[in-house]
């Protein structure tokens, strides 16, 4: 089928559009209240709060995440974004660069028919609490995970490098993996008995984030 091949073929498009390169870093925090003082101190305005509610597809052979890929269907209360992320890039920036693909679809339930009906299932929820604002031209992110809280900083390496240590984080303790690779690990480490990763799921789970964060950080 056609459509199978569209989207691993997206990422060795390059050439085609730059701007569809996305380029990031992570934080995690101990006390996310405390950054988002910091935060808005030096200027910046949180606009938005967002619960996600997001799911990850896959075709029957798993190609997607074999390929480094990620289909996923975002609703929030506002709008339902459809998007591809391609294969990490290896990039000397220090930072996870990645081509991203994104379009708003008017329906959720019936784009979750459409995709399976063209081969790809649902195989994962997963939820997020979002808070976003801008410093200049750099994307913030406060992210309230089930399993801990993190800061996303997004867009071009030096800025973001001179935003996240403006904000008292040191760069070796930087994170460029995705949340659902760091679900992967938690769950093999606590022998975690489900695959979505829901706050109802985390409820009265002792997860010890901190004492991990070495398997995380690049160093």
């Amino acid at each position: 089928m056609w459509i199978e091949n569209i989207f691993p073929a997206i990422n060795h498009r390059k050439g085609d559009n730059m701007t569809n390169l996305e380029v990031e870093v992570k934080f995690y925090l101990d006390n996310i209240a405390d950054t988002r003082n910091r935060i808005i101190h030096a200027g910046g305005v949180f606009t938005k709060k967002e619960h996600e509610n997001n799911i990850r597809f896959e075709d029957d052979n798993y190609s997607l995440i074999k390929n480094g890929a990620l289909l996923r269907l975002r609703q929030t209360s506002g709008n339902t974004l459809l998007t591809y992320k391609g294969k990490v890039l290896s990039p000397k920036s220090g930072c996870k660069v990645y081509d991203e693909r994104e379009v708003t679809v008017s329906d959720f339930d019936e784009m979750v028919n459409i995709l399976s009906f063209i081969g790809y299932r649902p195989v994962q929820r997963y939820e997020k609490i979002r808070e976003t604002c801008r410093i200049g031209s750099a994307l913030i992110c406060l992210d309230e995970m089930p399993y801990g809280n993190f800061i996303e900083i997004e867009g071009e390496p030096a800025v973001i490098r001179k935003t996240s240590e403006s904000f008292g984080f040191d760069w070796k303790n930087r994170i460029l993996t995705n949340y659902l690779a760091i679900f992967e690990t938690l769950k093999q480490t606590y022998n975690l008995d489900f695959n979505d990763v829901t706050f109802d799921n985390f409820k009265n789970r002792d997860i010890d984030f901190p004492s991990f964060l070495d398997l995380f950080v690049e160093g």
